[in-house]
Parts: C-alpha cells; sequence; structure tokens
C-alpha cells in the first residue's frame, strides 16, 4: 500500500503537497517533544524556547490543509486514487495525537517546574524515556523513506517490549513500589510514562502504513498465509 502511495507522491500534485506537509508535521512534532522533555526533565523553572502552542496549532492547521488537499485531489482523479488518499488521512491523525502528547508533556512540566526524577525508578523512566525518543526518531526515516524493513522493527520493538516496560512503570507507581516519590511526583512520572507510551503507540501506528494495506493500519502486519 505505501509503496504505491510513495510512488504516487513521486507525481506534482495535490497529493505531492500534502505528503510534504505531513512530513512538515513530524518535524514539527519532534521539535515538540524534545522542548517539552528539556523542559520537564532539565529545566528548573520549566521554561522552553519552543513555544508548542503555536506550534501545536500550526500542527493541526497542516491537517486541516492535508484533508483538504486529499479530498480535492480524489474529486478530480476519481476513486481510483481513494485508498491512498485513506492511508494519508488516516496517518496524519496519528501524527496531529504526537503534537497533543507533547503539549500535555509540556503541560506537566508547568506543573513540575524544578527538574522531574524518577527516584528508585529513574533507571527505567530514563530508559523508556530514550527509547520511545529513538523510535520515534526512526519512524520518520522510516515513513520518509518508505522502508519497510525498518518499520517492522520498530512495530515488534514497541509491542513487545517498550509499552509494557511503560505499563511497568505505571505499575509500580501506583501500587506503591517506589515509596521514596512523594505523591506528586509520583503522578508526574506515571503521567509522563503514559505520555510517552501513547507517543510510542502513534509512532508504530504511522509506520504500520509502510507495510500495511489501509485496513490493517494500526495493527499487527498480517503473514501471507502457506500453500500446503
Amino acid at each position: 500500500m505505501w509503496r504505491n502511495l510513495f510512488n504516487l507522491f513521486r507525481k506534482d500534485t495535490l497529493f505531492t503537497q500534502a505528503l510534504r506537509e505531513s512530513h512538515q508535521m513530524l518535524d514539527l512534532d519532534l521539535e515538540m517533544f524534545e522542548a517539552s522533555v528539556e523542559s520537564l526533565r532539565r529545566s528548573d523553572d520549566g521554561a522552553t524556547q519552543v513555544n508548542l502552542r503555536e506550534t501545536d496549532k500550526e500542527i493541526n492547521r497542516f491537517e486541516r490543509d492535508v484533508r483538504l488537499k486529499v479530498l480535492t485531489h480524489l474529486a478530480v482523479s476519481g476513486p481510483g486514487d481513494l485508498a491512498s488518499g485513506l492511508v494519508l488521512v488516516s496517518i496524519i491523525i496519528d501524527i496531529e495525537r504526537i503534537g497533543d502528547y507533547a503539549k500535555n508533556i509540556y503541560d506537566l512540566a508547568r506543573y513540575h517546574p524544578e527538574p522531574l526524577h524518577g527516584g528508585s525508578l529513574e533507571p527505567e523512566v530514563a530508559d523508556v524515556e530514550a527509547r520511545t525518543a529513538n523510535l520515534f526518531r526512526e519512524m520518520v526515516i522510516a515513513f520518509r523513506n518508505s522502508d519497510q524493513d525498518k518499520a517492522r522493527e520498530i512495530m515488534t520493538s514497541y509491542k513487545g517490549a517498550l509499552s509494557a516496560d511503560c505499563e511497568s512503570v505505571v505499575e509500580k507507581v501506583v501500587t506503591g513500589q517506589a515509596p521514596d516519590l512523594e505523591s506528586g511526583t509520583g503522578a508526574a512520572i506515571a503521567l509522563y510514562v503514559r505520555y510517552l507510551k501513547r507517543i510510542g503507540g502513534h509512532s508504530r501506528n504511522i509506520v504500520t502504513s509502510v507495510v500495511n494495506p489501509f485496513p490493517r493500519i494500526g495493527y499487527r502486519e498480517k503473514k501471507p498465509e502457506s500453500g500446503d
């Protein structure tokens, strides 16, 4: 599916513009994510050099414009490109949601202005944070290049390990397995890790489009059945 879409976007059409705008959305997402994590985890006052709320509004404007361009293209070209249009419209929902979760992380930084430290859970929190950031960056590369092998690696690493490790941290906070954390810090850690989990999840959803047909976007790849 994605290879057909990728080839279609090589042409000078509204789809080409829509794809470029989806790439711009991902660039803005990454900028927001890195700034919000820096603010939450390393800033003494929760400040950031990036205006995250304005950036989030820009992402939302891109989302609407991508939808309009896809709709206009399909209205002119007919149903032949319908599946490709549905793929992109589906993907930009995930892209927009990543921006929302980055903004949520920044909101945590405002409520918890001193650097957030996970106490006894810090090694696990830092590990989840680093892996989420790496997954996000690798997703952008796979998406831009239609790299099926990289996409499969991302799908496996999120579903098989990262998601479970995020939930492990949340469980330890909620069940009192980190008694050194004050209630406010524990709540912030649980929320932060849950936001990281969702960013990872949306990153995984995006790369599923590289290997899956439209009906299976967001799900694992269905292996072809072997013959007798």
